[in-house]
């Protein structure tokens, strides 16, 4: 029998956190998904990797304890063998391990913290386990996470996430035609980009000062949410920031959501942590806005597990990989495949990734079921007709989703082999391109004792010609950045050159 969806978990995991009468259910709840996806076309199995038997023909269950390379290594076998087109990771990280993938952009000095990005997306790679970074430009898998919450001993909110999962039922495009969008002031010219590439309009925008966080029940209830706010490590809040200043009220807050969010509802964060799964205990008793978004009806959630950047104007990095996602969910595609196909477009759009751009790629995640399509489309008329109803019966959609997963397994592939790796590199730049990034970095106010540089060279891969492109980072912590909302205050300037000669320079800001 072909699976379609696996959902995976690990029973050990689940049982000592929620005991026996939890994991029932939970395994109760399951059983309702499955119904639901079985009147969807899907063929869903639960496969708990730590127990033989769902492992069979797939290998050894990984051990009692839930490991990272273990689950990756299991995760593996088991799209070998079943070949699935969505793969649920059913639990928090505590459940089912994030990766954790050494950050590229990490340095001691400036304020950033994350030597590691706990992630995802090896998951939704073919390539073995590793931390390097590099490893994971071709994703491949449609994947996504139905999280728990950590510490949370009480199994009825993740069984609540599951039955919202099954009653889950697409929309009509007219439903997501109006959205919903917070931005920090200091970003307002970033996001009003971002939201005519989503939406064609900024009408949605509010911008953070004057406004928030009180939003009323009829603003929340818009099904498309994009937000361009600070964030920060553990924290149930986003923040703005007026321009030039260090202040940073609150703009979105956990608290807040609980029923005001329509059924079906799409957020894409770009914040710093946006989507961080922390222990409600580190922040005052509350789980984050993720969470408290799904938990009060969304579909999806996508967003950073760790200090994301993007510029003050223009977009790039996580303003771009934000936008690909919930276009291509307004475009009707799954919530799976509308993150991998955010990230294939991500990670393709340019000749190498720097090391901000590559953070980026890694850090950002789905948070629900990966198979749910929020928005119907329309097929032709030929799929109305008795005949084509007749041909199809007995497989539905899944011979179409194998086309288009032939077709992003081909994309995948080929940018795991085109895309050429960043190596750290003591060499500096050169002369001039020395000059210039001294120069901008006196003009963004950084001061030589606060900088950090760092530099890489571009890879050749295996069918490109040897190359001399290298990458150069100035950053450091923005004067008086330290607040106590706890926000990270970090700015970047990323130089290309190529045999001495500047390609492209741009400059970040931390989310």
């Amino acid at each position: 029998m072909s699976i379609d969806k696996l959902v995976v978990t690990h029973h050990g995991a689940l049982t000592r956190k929620y005991g026996t009468a939890g994991v029932q259910r939970i395994t109760k709840a399951l059983r309702t998904l499955i119904t639901a996806d079985k009147r969807r076309g899907l063929i869903t199995a639960v496969v708990h990797l730590d127990m033989a038997a769902d492992m069979t023909g797939a290998g050894q269950a990984v051990g009692a304890v839930a490991d990272a390379k273990a689950c990756k290594q299991a995760i593996d076998r088991l799209c070998k063998a079943h070949d699935p087109h969505y793969v649920m990771l059913l639990g928090g990280p505590d459940i089912v391990p994030m990766m954790p993938v050494r950050n590229p952009a990490w340095s001691e000095k400036d304020g950033d913290g994350d030597q590691v990005v706990p992630t995802d997306l090896p998951y939704a790679c073919d390539t073995a386990y590793s931390t390097n970074p590099n490893r994971f430009l071709g994703p491949t898998r449609v994947v996504g996470r139905l999280p728990d919450i950590i510490g949370n001993t009480d199994s009825s909110l993740l069984a609540q996430l599951i039955t919202a999962a099954a009653r889950a039922e697409p929309r009509a495009p007219e439903d997501y035609q109006s959205g919903f969008s917070i931005t920090a002031q200091a970003w307002q010219g970033s996001t009003e980009l971002s939201l005519k590439n989503i939406l064609g309009t900024t009408d949605a925008l509010h911008s953070v000062p004057p406004e928030g966080p009180a939003w009323s029940k009829g603003q929340l209830s818009a099904r498309v949410h994009f937000i361009n706010c600070h964030g920060a490590d553990a924290s149930s809040q986003y923040f703005g920031q007026p321009p030039g200043v260090e202040e940073f009220p609150v703009a979105h807050d956990a608290k807040r959501l609980r029923d005001r969010v329509s059924a079906g509802t799409v957020v894409a964060a770009e914040c710093c942590y946006g989507a961080q799964l922390y222990d409600p205990k580190d922040a005052g008793g509350q789980h984050g806005i993720a969470l408290a978004y799904l938990l009060d009806g969304a579909s999806a959630f996508f967003g950073s597990s760790t200090i994301a950047y993007g510029p003050s104007e223009g977009n790039a990095s996580a303003d771009l990989i934000c936008q690909f996602f919930l276009q291509q969910v307004l475009s009707g595609a799954s919530t799976g495949r509308a993150a991998l196909e955010a990230r294939q477009k991500f990670a393709g759009a340019r000749t190498h990734l720097d090391p901000y751009d590559l953070k980026t790629l890694m850090q950002f995640y789905l948070l629900g079921d990966p198979s749910l399509h929020p928005v119907s489309t329309s097929g032709h008329a030929l799929t109305r007709t008795d005949a084509f109803k007749k041909a199809f019966a007995k497989t539905r959609d899944r011979s179409v989703r194998g086309l288009r997963r032939e077709k992003l397994i081909r994309e995948g592939s080929h940018l795991a082999k085109a895309m050429p790796a960043l190596e750290p590199i003591d060499t500096a730049p050169s002369t001039s391109v020395a000059k210039t990034l001294a120069a901008m970095a006196k003009e963004t106010g950084l001061a030589p004792s606060q900088q950090t540089r760092m530099s890489f060279a571009v890879q050749p891969t295996a069918k490109t010609k040897p190359s001399t492109r290298q990458v150069h980072v100035i950053k450091g912590p923005v004067p008086q950045g330290t607040n106590a909302a706890g926000v990270v205050r970090i700015v970047a300037i990323v130089a290309t050159e190529d045999d001495g000669e500047l390609l492209h320079v741009r400059r970040l800001h931390a989310r």
